[in-house]
């Protein structure tokens, strides 16, 4: 039988992982500040120092307003964040 057919098969694991981040809306809320981007999350120590891209999930409830900068959010956060007032840009 051939070594590639006796081996175990094993999965994938992106490398390109260890650069995205997810941030929930709970965080924001607890975060206080009204305009929040990429370098603000990193200096809070929220994301890793490494991360390029983030992402907000709707986990939790919003009330303030937030202005979010350079992040990607899921449809869900976007109604949630519009709905208390805050913008994506």
């Amino acid at each position: 039988m051939p070594m590639h057919r006796r081996l175990p098969k094993r999965g994938f694991k992106s490398h390109l992982l260890k650069f995205n981040a997810e941030i929930t809306l709970t965080t924001l809320e607890l975060l206080g500040l009204p305009e929040v981007d990429v370098l603000t999350l990193k200096q809070a120590g929220l994301i890793g120092q490494i991360a390029k891209v983030v992402k907000v999930i709707n986990t939790g409830a919003i009330t303030k307003a937030v202005k979010l900068t350079g992040l990607s959010v899921t449809a869900g956060a976007k109604v949630a964040i519009e709905a208390a007032g805050g913008s994506i840009a």
